[in-house]
């Protein structure tokens, strides 16, 4: 049995917000209201398209990433830095650092090339020994 669950628009930008580490004072001074009112606005559900908007500017992100926020997204979104600025299906304005070390991923890299190459190599071994062996007969 699935289940929808409803959007609420104030929390995803409270978590959008915090992700981008924007205190709620600022982005509330971003809009031009209260920090109270900027509370308010986090604990609402539903928000008019036109404040949505005004919200994603001041966020820089797309409407549609306060919208359609979810934290499996936002984890997808993390691991594969996948970050298009024309892209509106993902939050794309969110600066994050990657969680691995290049020089690991070059290491694992050039291992899995190493252990190809002796494949290929011990392949090649085999073939001429078997045509070693033709030549004899």
């Amino acid at each position: 049995m699935e289940t929808t669950q409803k959007k609420h628009l104030g929390r995803n930008i409270c978590r959008i917000r915090e992700m981008k580490g924007m205190k709620q004072e600022t982005l509330a001074e971003l809009l031009g209201i209260s920090q109270q009112k900027m509370s308010v606005i986090e604990n609402t559900e539903e928000l008019d398209d036109a404040k949505l908007n005004e919200i994603a500017n001041a966020l820089e992100v797309p409407a549609n990433a306060i919208k359609e926020y979810s934290d499996e997204k936002m984890l997808n979104v993390i691991t594969n830095n996948t970050f298009n600025s024309n892209d509106s299906s993902t939050l794309n304005a969110i600066n994050v650092m990657p969680t691995f070390n290049p020089l690991d991923k070059l290491v694992e890299a050039y291992d899995e090339n190493k252990k190809l190459y002796e494949r290929l190599l011990q392949a090649e071994k085999e073939k001429t020994t078997y045509l070693e062996q033709l030549l004899k007969k």
